[in-house]
């Protein structure tokens, strides 16, 4: 099938405005910035509204699957605004919540903003992937990459603004940037022409690639693979998150608590971006032992890590996260086509989900001590189910790359 040149120039400015979706979306991850803060307006303890974060990354989850259906059948310039104004929506309408409303903030910020988050995110990572089927990895890594790093970039401005203008402006500030942003770049977005192809995309991906629907994905073996897969190997990031300041501090670290979080935010992104770019140079299931391979090594280690050790755990465990993160959409893609992309990847992100409920409650009954050394070696041992379940996935692939049935 012959290239379609011009279509495939604007391959990159969608790529671009898929990117800036995605790094206001990252505004997920920063309610560590806003908890102590928020509270205080609010006249709560942080543990009155500790579980803002858990109703936010429940919400995801579900946006996830939900802007990827919708995604499918609509396309991705209208469901991405409908993300967009649902995310900023939600943001905004946390600016309105008061001391005597402070239950509010749930619905708002938790829920509707993080349905917003999860129905961009998924569109656009199923729309550029679309694109780019010679550089899928590459594709998914710089979506998800942006996304990762907004961390890094808007926590000194959420914290300064805080500082200077109080909390409802800074949700105010924040909402209606996202909306103006966020609206505007999703325009940009749209699925390229059918038979769309570039130079240096395999036949296999681009003609002969079998386009499975969500209902025959979760008929075949291989998808529970990859979910259990996904599940297994991110239980030491749900762990340490949430309690990363106070593990800082027991470990001698106090001065550089927020740096750990800092940390975090950056080699995710790092991981997002790195893994997945070797995952299209040394393949996907290279990608996943080595992701599998870092959290271990990380996890064992937090168990006794203390100063500076205990950052470089930090680091590791994070960059295998963000990797993570980026491998599964772009396995899931090579495996499952991206027809129905946003539909079948949804799918796979309720391992994400499941995995990110499950074990910070396990971890509180494991280690109502403070001690976080049983949850910890739970986490180790989960990366041995993972290896178990990507070295079967791999058997897997070989027996269809001669043609058995999987």
């Amino acid at each position: 099938m012959e290239s379609n040149a011009p279509q495939s120039k604007k391959r990159y400015a969608i790529l671009v405005a898929g990117m800036i979706v995605q790094l206001c979306a990252g505004v997920i991850y920063m309610w560590a910035v806003f908890k102590a803060p928020v509270a205080e307006y609010l006249e709560r303890s942080p543990a009155d509204i500790a579980l803002v974060s858990s109703v936010m990354l429940s919400a995801f989850v579900i946006g996830i699957l939900f802007g990827g259906m919708l995604q499918d059948r609509l396309g991705p310039k209208r469901i991405a605004v409908l993300g967009s104004l649902t995310m900023s929506g939600g943001i905004l309408a946390t600016s309105f919540v008061t001391p005597g409303s402070a239950d509010l903030i749930f619905l708002t910020y938790g829920m509707v903003g993080g349905l917003g988050v999860g129905i961009v995110y998924s569109c656009t990572v199923a729309c550029v992937q679309k694109w780019f089927p010679d550089r899928r990895g590459f594709a998914t890594g710089a979506m998800v990459g942006s996304f990762g790093f907004s961390l890094v970039i808007f926590s000194p401005l959420a914290n300064s603004l805080l500082s200077d203008v109080g909390v409802p402006e800074t949700f105010m500030i924040f909402g209606a940037a996202f909306m103006a942003i966020c609206v505007a770049s999703s325009l940009v977005l749209a699925n390229p022409p059918a038979g769309y192809t570039v130079p240096g995309a395999t036949a296999k991906r681009n003609t002969e690639q079998r386009q499975y629907t969500p209902r025959e994905m979760l008929g075949t073996r291989t998808f529970y693979l990859i979910a259990l897969s996904l599940f297994f190997v991110l239980p030491s990031y749900f762990i340490l998150n949430p309690q990363l300041v106070t593990l800082a501090t027991e470990r001698g670290l106090a001065d550089y608590a927020v740096t750990g979080v800092m940390i975090t935010g950056l080699f995710s992104a790092t991981g997002r971006l790195l893994i997945t770019w070797l995952s299209d140079r040394a393949g996907r299931v290279f990608a996943l032992f080595l992701i599998i391979a870092m959290t271990a090594a990380g996890t064992v280690t937090l168990i006794f890590a203390n100063g500076a050790l205990f950052l470089v755990c930090v680091a590791v465990v994070s960059l295998a996260f963000g990797g993570a993160s980026g491998t599964y959409a772009a396995v899931t893609a090579d495996h499952f086509g991206t027809k129905n992309m946003g539909t079948n990847y949804g799918l796979v992100t309720l391992g994400f989900g499941a995995s990110a409920l499950l074990f910070p409650f396990l971890s509180k009954v494991l280690s109502d001590s403070g001690d976080l050394t049983p949850a910890f070696t739970v986490a180790a041992a989960t990366c041995a189910a993972a290896f178990v379940l990507v070295l079967l996935l791999r058997m897997s692939d070989r027996k269809a790359a001669t043609g058995e049935s999987t």
